[in-house]
């Protein structure tokens, strides 16, 4: 930077003799007192008429962070979305009216509680009839049976035809049949009058109902009577870019187990839930170029909720020998990257090689050893070699000369 030029608080004022020509008219004695004396006041006005030196611009006050040696983990971050680890849409397998309705919207439901009840009478006389009709089938065949025993030793001494025997047996084979086409009947009417009574397939949270006692349900329709979602444990879906998915089966392969780092984007964003990696998807969406992945988190505090949007960190492993600086200590131009280092009260600019960003860090490939005090702060005012002033120093120094704690 050019030195500025001195600052000029007056203009200089040169006196000859050449001021007062000769030819001038010469002046009555008690005029030329007065010139005289106006002469040396301006002659003494000149003689301290010096340049001023320019105040001295005070040095970028900036903020430092060491840069960090030590173990890195190297995560692969993404959006996430939450969803139920059991989703079940619960339907009634019979038709009737509805006379109950045992939960309540948004209520926690255990697996095998009751939900609703149907009216049960149709299906308990159903089942009553099949009763007795399988009862008058066992019966009359009990009579074919012996009445075909009958006429198998009548058969045998001319009594009866061979056709009358085989009339015989015929019959009873078909009462036979209708006696187990009524037991599957009954089966049926059983397994009916048991569906009247809607129970919870899954544990889990209840969500809006569909109809209310005094409706009439209709097997199989829709919408559901209530839907179920299984909270504990539910599951994070996500998506990895394609390279970041190779580095990841370079890194760790595909049958490691490995930790997911949830974080909620609403509420307590410093919150940090641990879950493990389930699924990969077996192709490469060609849409997006990414790959995805679920994984399942015990969520014993309800913490995360199905639909919720979330931050997800995948730890693939650890950089044990890593050099980490801030990310605002990195300037990033289209020569390339470099932060600036305090040394001795300047300000040292150091070209560096950066690599992957985890975080709030970034790690540093070459061009740093560990240990400086990089600058995070006021980069904008720097230059190679200039003087800088740290801000805990600054505020020290006020305060020694009696400014008090800084606003």
């Amino acid at each position: 930077m050019a030195p500025e030029a001195p600052l000029q608080t007056c203009s200089p004022l040169r006196m000859s003799a050449n001021a007062f020509p000769p030819s001038a008219p010469r002046r009555p004695a008690h005029t030329r007192v007065v010139v005289a004396l106006s002469a040396s006041t301006l002659l003494f006005v000149v003689a301290a008429c010096k340049d001023a030196p320019r105040p001295q611009r005070a040095a970028p006050v900036v903020s430092t962070s060491p840069a960090i040696r030590g173990p890195l983990p190297f995560i692969v971050q993404a959006n996430g979305q939450v969803e139920a680890n059991r989703t079940v849409a619960v339907q009634s397998l019979v038709s009737g009216m509805l006379i109950r309705v045992a939960i309540a919207e948004g209520d926690e439901v255990r697996e095998g509680q009751v939900l609703f009840q149907i009216d049960p009478r149709p299906f308990r006389a159903e089942l009553e009839r099949v009763q007795g009709t399988i009862a008058r089938d066992q019966a009359t065949l009990v009579r074919a049976r012996s009445d075909s025993a009958r006429f198998a030793a009548l058969a045998t001494d001319g009594y009866i035809t061979r056709q009358q025997l085989d009339e015989a047996f015929a019959e009873a084979s078909a009462l036979a049949a209708t006696v187990s086409a009524g037991q599957a009947s009954l089966a049926r009417a059983r397994l009916d009058l048991e569906n009247s009574t809607v129970r919870a397939p899954i544990s889990g949270r209840s969500g809006q109902l569909a109809l209310q006692a005094g409706n009439l349900v209709r097997a199989q329709a829709d919408p559901p009577l209530v839907t179920i979602n299984e909270l504990r444990p539910v599951l994070v879906r996500f998506n990895v870019p394609e390279r970041d998915f190779e580095e990841m089966r370079q890194r760790a392969g595909l049958d490691q187990a490995l930790a997911v780092r949830v974080t909620p984007n609403v509420g307590d964003t410093s919150r940090i839930i641990t879950g493990t990696l389930t699924f990969i998807d077996n192709v490469v969406d060609r849409a997006t170029g990414s790959v995805l992945l679920k994984a399942r988190v015990a969520n014993t505090d309800r913490a995360l909720w199905p639909g919720q949007f979330v931050t997800v960190g995948l730890q693939l492993n650890v950089d044990a020998d890593a050099i980490t600086v801030p990310a605002e200590a990195v300037v990033t131009t289209a020569a390339g990257s470099f932060v600036y280092v305090a040394e001795n009260g300047k300000a040292r600019r150091l070209a560096v090689t950066v690599g992957r960003q985890s975080g709030a860090v970034i790690k540093v490939d070459s061009g740093l050893v560990g240990g400086e005090q990089v600058i995070i702060e006021g980069q904008s005012r720097l230059s190679d070699g200039a003087k800088i002033e740290l801000r805990g120093a600054a505020r020290t120094a006020r305060a020694a000369d009696g400014g008090g704690a800084p606003q």
